[in-house]
C-alpha cells in the first residue's frame, strides 16, 4: 500500500496566521486521498474475492472427498455381492454336479478313501466296510483287491447296508472309524459358504 501523502505546512503558525493553501495543492490532495481510498478498497475487494473462492474450492474439495467415498463404499458393496453370488452359483452347480459324477463312478470316493485307510492301517488285523447295496458286489471284489495291493494281511469284511447313499461308505475297525456321507459334507460346506456370504455383504460400520 502506498503512503499517504504528508499534509505540511510553509506557515509559520507562531505568527498567528491562518494557514493557506493553493486550490491546484488542494485538488493535488483530494486526488491523492481518492487514488488511496481506491487502491484500499480495490484491494480488500481483492482479498475478499480470493477469501470467497478459497472456500469454494475448500467446499468443492470436500464434496468430491464425500463423494469419492460414497462410491468407494458402493463399489465394495457391489464388488461384494458379486462375489458372493458367484460362490453361490458355484456351490449349486456343484452340488447339481456331484450325484451326476457319483452316479457314473460309484465307487471312485469309497476307493480313494479305502485305499488311504488301508496303507495306515496295515497292521490291523479286521476292518470293516460298509457301503451301499447297490454297489455291494463291485465294491466287495475291488475293496478286496486293493488291500492285498497295500499289503494288508488283516480281515476285511464287505458289508452291505440299505441306508447309505451311492457313493457313501463306513469304514470302522477295533479303535475307531471313518464315515463318507455326502449329504452331511454337502451340508457342512453350504453352512460354511453361508457363513462366508454373510460376513461379505454385511453393513460395514
Amino acid at each position: 500500500m502506498a503512503a499517504a501523502a504528508k499534509f505540511l505546512f510553509d506557515e509559520d503558525f507562531a505568527s498567528g496566521e491562518k494557514p493557506t493553501i493553493t486550490l491546484v495543492e488542494a485538488e493535488r490532495r483530494r486526488a491523492d486521498a481518492e487514488s488511496i481510498a481506491h487502491r484500499q478498497g480495490f484491494e480488500a475487494g481483492q482479498n475478499q474475492a480470493r477469501t470467497e473462492q478459497n472456500e469454494r474450492i475448500a467446499g468443492a474439495l470436500a464434496s468430491l472427498a464425500d463423494q469419492a467415498a460414497r462410491l468407494d463404499g458402493a463399489l465394495r458393496d457391489i464388488e461384494a455381492r458379486l462375489e458372493s453370488e458367484a460362490v453361490q452359483v458355484a456351490f449349486s452347480v456343484a452340488r447339481k454336479l456331484v450325484p451326476e459324477l457319483i452316479a457314473r463312478e460309484p465307487f471312485a470316493e469309497i476307493e480313494v478313501l479305502a485305499t488311504d485307510c488301508f496303507r495306515q492301517l496295515i497292521a490291523t488285523p479286521q476292518i470293516s466296510i460298509h457301503v451301499g447295496q447297490d454297489i455291494y458286489d463291485i465294491a466287495k471284489h475291488k475293496l478286496e483287491e486293493i488291500a492285498r495291493a497295500r499289503g494288508f494281511e488283516g480281515r476285511i469284511d464287505v458289508m452291505a447296508d440299505a441306508t447309505l447313499a451311492a457313493g457313501d461308505c463306513r469304514i470302522e475297525w477295533a479303535e475307531g472309524g471313518v464315515v463318507r456321507d455326502r449329504e452331511a459334507t454337502l451340508k457342512v460346506i453350504e453352512e460354511a459358504v453361508q457363513r462366508y456370504i454373510t460376513a461379505r455383504t454385511a453393513p460395514k460400520n
